[in-house]
């Protein structure tokens, strides 16, 4: 991925206490969270940064250009490997942005809902530097057979906030409780909420993930 991910950002209502850096999902794009942070009872300013996807042919859905943090192919789980990396790789430049700016990686959180939740346990999980958080939202680790592999030291006591819909449709929870399972084992802290709905997300979820970003921040 040459070229800079393009990103919505909204700066936080005073001095910013962290940034979080949230992923949308396939087929979404920057502004699919925008309207969440407004919700958001948060203690203390943060500023938020919401990057696109590139555009690419998807194999699930007939090749059609979306956006997408990587392809999908039924017949193949783990044919968008490269495409992960890539992703994750583009999410690590923007956490440098940050960085460059007097944020401390101990001050940002990486968030993302389906795709983007796996780009952002991808890029957390394996940082040499330790994250604020990791929000996933309706997602899964990919390839997490192999997840003690790839996991850092550095990420071990990362607080990591997972959430799922009872019916999701599209990810089943069972992937997730499976993914949260390989985490455990890794002997990760999982802060684990599940709801009854499908693949999106709830205002019971919004309230949940404004306490977990305060205590986060507390």
């Amino acid at each position: 991925m040459s070229n800079p991910l393009e990103t919505l950002v909204l700066d936080a209502d005073g001095e910013a206490a962290g940034t979080v850096i949230w992923l949308h999902g396939l087929g979404a794009d920057a502004h699919d969270f925008e309207p969440i942070v407004p919700m958001l009872d948060l203690a203390r300013p943060l500023k938020f940064v919401f990057p696109n996807a590139p555009v690419r042919p998807v194999t699930i859905n007939a090749g059609m250009e979306m956006r997408a943090w990587y392809d999908i192919d039924p017949g193949a789980p783990l044919a968008g490997d490269a495409d992960i990396r890539e992703s994750a790789a583009a999410i690590d430049a923007l956490v440098a942005d940050e960085v460059a700016q007097g944020t401390d990686t101990a001050r940002i959180t990486l968030a993302g809902f389906s795709q983007g939740g796996v780009i952002a346990l991808k890029t957390g999980l394996r940082a040499d530097h330790r994250f604020a958080g990791i929000m996933a939202l309706s997602t899964y680790v990919h390839d997490h057979e192999h997840l003690a592999d790839e996991v850092s030291f550095a990420s071990i006591d990362t607080p990591i906030f997972m959430a799922h819909g009872l019916a999701d449709p599209m990810i089943p929870i069972a992937r997730a409780v499976t993914s949260r399972e390989a985490l455990a084992a890794l002997n990760y802290q999982i802060e684990w909420h599940e709801y009854g709905m499908g693949h999106q997300v709830c205002p019971e979820e919004i309230e949940h993930i404004a306490d977990w970003l305060n205590r986060i921040y507390a």
